[in-house]
């Protein structure tokens, strides 16, 4: 697909507006006060915006819509349990943040246990959080190297590089000030898509019976209690989105810097507070709104041909490939299929609609997906995985007016821009607060520690970069990819903060080696592919209570049994 000359404008003029206006409001102290922490000057408005936006990546945008096409609604109750979480972080996390005056969440955990319990904690951070940036910078990378076909590693060093200009310029208040501005533009241009979603419906066709055609597929499942069999590795249902979601929420709003250090930006504890608790409350909306988005999409290709795999550069590449001839068969089979499910489709009466004959001819489309799947799987040499990322992408790209497709485009950069930035402002600060002023140069100048600030910022956006390139193919969607990493770790780290929190009794070498035997296990139940990932996140934390709480027993009873 070729950009328009309207379409490159407003793509260009949209990112160089936005990369002036961070350089512009790039006006904190040239110290790590400044450069971290915006100098604590930051309204609540803005620190809403800022958390927001660093949650809503370029992930959000094009893998949730997909998401909701291929697997329906149910994935909103993966949100249930963040408006508690949020009540909970500004009951028990805020004041302390704020009243000790730190730069990252782990210099809490010094104070409490000790150094190495910190340092592992913010080791753990560093490597989930570098990783999960790498996978939000695959996203941007994916429109451009989808729809005009660049090549992949030159366009992701290219959105990386554009993408540290104004972070390692401006710090933590470029961030805030630019995530304010793109998400107002990120969701007007979402709302722009949904009108064109609904223009690209049939004239005779109104949004209840887009909705119910829908929810002939299960597509409309908000609400799930999961399967009477394999419960525990359900990904969604009401019960790991209220139990599993609100630890999951508790440990990445809690403890995860690069959240952290948006709401300590803020002028006052209760701006902090505020911020994150009106998080809580439009996140959700927001959230059902991006998914609806998917399901108007699955509604649209009800009635239009949806292509065989929405990765159209890969079916290029394989008709150019010596599977052309077995690839076209395919190819022919599904559309043949495709055109006899949309031509009953359109003779139907919507409101008495023969479903068991329209899903029976919805199975027949869908198994000759998988007939030209397997053949791009060995275009590939390897398994093509799904093409959830890609949905949203290909409607942009086959529906949307010129101009509009530029900045859909834009959008998608501005929300990959926002959350990455800030990834990246977070990464540097706990490498420079946890472990260059712990371990190098305890003494620098407050200009040379802004310095060395900066190179750790460009360190971690090529970090990011090369991980990118790492992680292409992932056979799940982005959005899923990101929580599943998240899940890995989050669940450790936030159960060593609850220790500190809540149970005084717990020393520092009980919990260090509770974290370490839990971190161990959390790795071997998800490679045994035991419960879902989101589970992981309550396994750990209450793994990490039992086995602090026990080390920390024979410990005392070890020295009392030595006093005696």
């Amino acid at each position: 697909m070729n950009l328009a000359p309207s379409d490159i404008f407003v793509l260009c003029i949209t990112l160089i507006l936005i990369i002036g206006y961070g350089i512009w409001k790039s006006n904190a102290s040239k110290n790590l006060q400044g450069y971290f922490l915006g100098d604590q000057s930051i309204p609540w408005w803005i620190v809403l915006l800022s958390i927001m936006g660093t949650q809503a990546s370029a992930v959000t945008f094009i893998s949730a819509p997909g998401q909701a096409y291929t697997e329906g609604m149910q994935f909103i109750q993966y949100y249930f349990g963040l408006p508690l979480a949020m009540i909970v972080i500004c009951i028990f996390f805020v004041p302390v943040f704020r009243k000790l005056k730190i730069f990252t969440a782990y210099e809490y955990l010094e104070n409490r246990f000790d150094g190495k319990t910190r340092l592992f904690t913010a080791f753990l951070f560093l490597i989930s959080r570098g990783l999960s940036t790498g996978i939000s910078l695959v996203a941007p990378t994916i429109v451009l190297h989808s729809m005009l076909g660049w090549d992949f590693n030159l366009t992701t060093w290219l959105m990386g590089g554009l993408l540290l200009i104004y972070t390692i310029t401006g710090g933590a208040k470029a961030v805030a000030y630019t995530q304010k501005l793109q998400f107002l533009v990120i969701y007007g241009a979402m709302f722009l898509a949904a009108y064109y979603a609904f223009k690209a419906l049939p004239d005779h066709v109104g949004v209840n019976q887009a909705l119910n055609i829908s929810g002939v597929f299960d597509k409309m499942n908000i609400v799930s209690f999961g399967p009477e069999e394999g419960f525990w590795k359900d990904r969604y249902n009401i019960f790991s989105g209220l139990i599993a979601g609100f630890f999951l929420s508790l440990s990445y709003f809690g403890t995860d810097q690069s959240q952290v250090g948006r709401y300590l930006t803020a002028k006052s504890e209760n701006e902090s507070k505020l911020g994150l608790v009106l998080n809580g409350i439009f996140k959700i909306p927001l959230q059902f709104f991006i998914l609806m988005l998917g399901i108007l999409l699955f509604a649209v290709y009800q009635f239009k041909p949806a292509p065989a795999f929405f990765n159209e550069g890969l079916i290029q590449q394989g008709l150019q490939s010596e599977y052309k001839g077995e690839l076209q068969s395919a190819l022919n089979d599904f559309e043949d299929a495709e055109n006899k499910r949309i031509a009953f489709l359109h003779a139907e009466n919507l409101n008495q609609l023969d479903k068991t004959t329209y899903k029976s001819l919805e199975q027949t489309v869908q198994h000759r997906r998988e007939g030209v799947k397997s053949i791009l799987s060995k275009v590939q040499g390897t398994g093509v995985g799904n093409d959830t990322n890609y949905i949203f992408l290909h409607f942009v790209g086959s529906t949307l007016p010129s101009g509009v497709v530029g900045l859909i485009i834009a959008i998608i950069f501005l929300s990959a821009w926002g959350s990455i930035a800030a990834a990246l402002n977070s990464l540097s600060s706990c490498t420079m607060v946890d472990f260059h002023q712990r371990f190098w140069n305890k003494n620098l100048s407050e200009k040379k520690a802004y310095q060395y600030s900066k190179w750790y910022t460009f360190f971690w956006g090529v970090f990011c970069i090369v991980v990118a390139q790492f992680l292409y193919n992932l056979g799940n969607s982005l959005i899923e990819a990101v929580n599943i990493l998240g899940s890995l770790f989050y669940g450790t780290i936030l159960g060593i903060f609850l220790i500190g929190f809540l149970v005084k009794y717990v020393k520092a070498q009980a919990v260090f080696w509770g974290a370490i035997i839990t971190q161990v296990a959390i790795l071997f139940i998800y490679k045994a592919d035991i419960v879902s990932f989101l589970w992981l996140n309550v396994i750990a934390v209450v793994l990490i209570f039992i086995l602090a709480v026990t080390i920390q027993y024979f410990r005392n009873a070890g020295k009392r049994a030595v006093t005696v």
